[in-house]
This record gives C-alpha cells, structure tokens and sequence, in this order.
C-alpha cells in the first residue's frame, strides 16, 4: 500500500524529506534557471509568496494522488539542494515515473545520483511499482550517467515527446523494473 504521506528517506549523502518553508530560498534562487522553471512547476518569479506556494503545491501532491515530492537536502546541513519526485498517475498499471533537478551551484557533487538512488530503492520496495521510468533530454548527459549509474536502462528515443518552452523535444526513455520471474522469462525470449 502507498504511504498517504511523503515519508523522509535517508541516504549515505542526501535526505529525501517533504519541502518545508526553510527550502523557499532555494525555489526562489531557481526561478531564473533557463530550463527548471519550463520543465517543472517551480515558478518563474522570485516572489518569496510563489516560492511558499510551490512548497505547498509539492507537499499537497500526495493528498490528491499524484505522487510525492521531496527536497533533496544534503545530510549534514539539511539544505535543500534540489528535488526529486516519485509521480504515481500510472500506478494502476504497475508504471511510475521520477523526475529531478538540483539547482545549478550545487551540481557535480554527486546529489543526483545519491537522490535517485535513495529513491530507487525506495520505489522498487513499494507493492505497486513494478516500472519506474525517466525521460531525459539527449543533450543532458550528466542526468541519464545518474540514471545509468543507478541502474537504469536506456530504451529508446520519444521523438517530439514533450513541449519544453516554445518547442517539441525528444527524450530518451530510462526504466528500471522490479525483478521478478516473470521478467527473466520476458528477457530470455527476445533476445
């Protein structure tokens, strides 16, 4: 059964835990980013009210059953450095999907892959899941070596799948699916 709350999830270099008002700095610093804004639902301005609204807007999600969203903080100071979520629309099919960013000055010091992770294994533990999938643009290659690197496969290119700002774009199409029986046998008979 999924939680009804978003649970706080600790791993060796991040905590995965609900956003909180404390985090409001980091949507606001983010709001000018070039692409995070067009891709998520942080806001445009850096208005501290649209900020606290983003936070309630994440916390709010698994009420509504969209799924959970967490601020990924570092584990020693508990700044948020990004987010990640867990989206559960396809949930009756066995199907979620994850989505992340970190803000810019906290990059290359290894906060995505610790996040997807933590998150990962948390995922595959739940009953429902059985395929958790990511689409990541082709150019951003430092997000699908953290979905490698975690375990994810590459399955293709979606062309046009997604409008991003004044455009369609491809993504590439990640998944991890919970081992089980089934899918070895799936496995064995195409290759």
């Amino acid at each position: 059964m999924l939680p009804e709350h978003i649970p706080t999830l600790a791993g060796p270099v991040v905590t995965l835990r609900p956003f909180a008002e404390r985090d409001a700095p980091l949507i606001r610093a983010v709001a000018d980013d070039p692409l995070i804004p067009l891709i998520t639902t942080v806001p445009t301005s850096s208005d501290p009210q649209d900020a606290l609204d983003f936070i309630i807007r994440q916390n709010d999600r698994v009420r509504r059953g969209l799924g959970y969203s967490f601020a990924i903080a570092d584990t020693t100071s508990d700044e948020a450095v990004g987010q990640i979520g867990l989206w559960t629309v396809g949930i009756s099919s066995g199907r979620s999907t994850a989505g992340y960013w970190v803000a810019t000055h906290h990059r290359r010091r290894g906060y995505l892959r610790a996040a997807l992770s933590t998150l990962t294994t948390w995922a595959m533990g739940l009953g429902e899941i059985h395929r958790l999938q990511l689409h990541i643009e082709p150019w951003n290659e430092a997000s699908w070596r953290a979905a490698e690197a975690c375990g994810y496969e590459r399955e293709g290119l979606l062309r046009s799948w997604q409008q991003i700002g004044a455009e369609r774009r491809d993504v590439y199409v990640y998944s991890v699916i919970r081992p089980g029986p089934d899918v070895g046998d799936v496995a064995r008979h195409t290759t």
